[in-house]
């Protein structure tokens, strides 16, 4: 039986058997391996292009109800913030993000290759078949899923840090993560860590899914492109055994980030005002579904998009990256 040859820069994660793994000479425990450290550099290179970014989406998402808006929007809000902290103040609380980039890319990519394992091992799909684009979705489906777990606890203490409850302004002073997770611990103990994991989850799930399949559907649409154009069916092969070129990669990458926030947006807004109250605060504590009603009440779909559009401006340059880095850094430097 032929497999398809392997496409660099296709896949987030090989599709290649077992056997082709061991004639180039790499184990699956070394795929593995790149999963976390490449996934982790990448992570950290699209964190520093996006945060400052996702420093004014969660100040936007986490405006009280009870008070008139503070930002008139995306710009305002960079403005009253460079004006009140410079430049850097967006840049506030970058380190546990750094952190916790690292986590979830490389946690991203490793479930992801988990999900296909699962689908090899229950049959659904034959060990060493390219997978279809509904598996793709399905497995970055089942990553989200998974990373929600890790990522909660690391985004509850970033929100903390960037949009400070206590103060309620911008311009207070600088929050630090070790104090903030002994806060917790002390008044809500280890499951407070995970205040708002309903929201990740469905944010991750969906968002994730998204992330994977919009990716690999329009890498596999640029491919489709290209052969098409083939004279013979050495070059078609040649084709689909060649990298596609940085800006294609790009457009795949910004596709995949775009689709991951747009989608699921709501969910990680009413996430953010959750996990931006008060440490101990329980009075004004709601659920998920609750905190969603009365956002919805009083702002309407608007206030579940509040932040949105900076988010997709934001999150496409850094989806680009973090493929193009990870892809890359799989190519150029197998571990054996």
């Amino acid at each position: 039986m032929e497999h398809d040859p392997v496409k660099p820069g296709v896949s987030t994660a090989p599709t290649t058997p077992a056997v082709q793994l061991a004639i180039r000479g790499k184990t699956a425990l070394m795929e593995a391996v790149e999963d976390v450290l490449y996934g982790s550099i990448a992570g950290i290179v699209g964190k520093y292009i996006e945060y400052p970014f996702d420093t004014v989406k969660v100040r936007l998402q986490s405006q009280p109800d009870h008070l008139p808006l503070r930002y008139k929007g995306a710009i305002d809000c960079f403005r009253q913030s460079i004006q009140a902290d410079g430049v850097l103040g967006l840049y506030r609380g970058i380190t546990a993000p750094l952190v916790g980039a690292a986590a979830e890319t490389s946690s991203l990519f490793l479930f992801e290759r988990a999900g296909r394992e699962v689908l090899y091992l229950s049959g659904t799909v034959s060990r060493g078949a390219e997978l279809s684009l509904p598996a793709l979705w399905l497995t970055g489906a089942f990553s989200g899923a998974c990373t929600s777990f890790v990522l909660t606890p690391i985004e509850l203490v970033k929100c903390k840090i960037q949009a400070p409850a206590l103060s309620g302004a911008i311009g207070a002073p600088v929050l630090r993560p070790l104090p903030i997770i002994r806060d917790i611990l002390r008044h809500e103990g280890l499951s407070g860590f995970w205040h708002g994991q309903l929201g990740t989850l469905i944010r991750e799930a969906g968002g994730c899914s998204a992330w994977f399949g919009a990716k690999e559907t329009v890498t596999k649409l640029f491919y489709r492109l290209k052969t098409k154009r083939a004279a013979s069916e050495a070059e078609k092969q040649h084709i689909l055994t060649q990298p596609l070129p940085l800006w294609e990669q790009a457009v795949a990458g910004a596709s995949a980030g775009v689709s991951y926030n747009f989608l699921f947006f709501p969910a990680d807004t009413v996430k953010s005002r959750m996990q931006t109250l008060a440490i101990g605060d329980t009075a004004g504590r709601r659920t998920f579904w609750h905190e969603a009603t009365v956002l919805w009440r009083q702002h309407g779909l608007r206030g579940l998009y509040r932040g949105c559009g900076i988010t997709c401006l934001r999150s496409a340059p850094s989806s680009a990256f973090i493929f193009i880095v990870f892809d890359g850094l799989k190519r150029h430097f197998p571990l054996q």
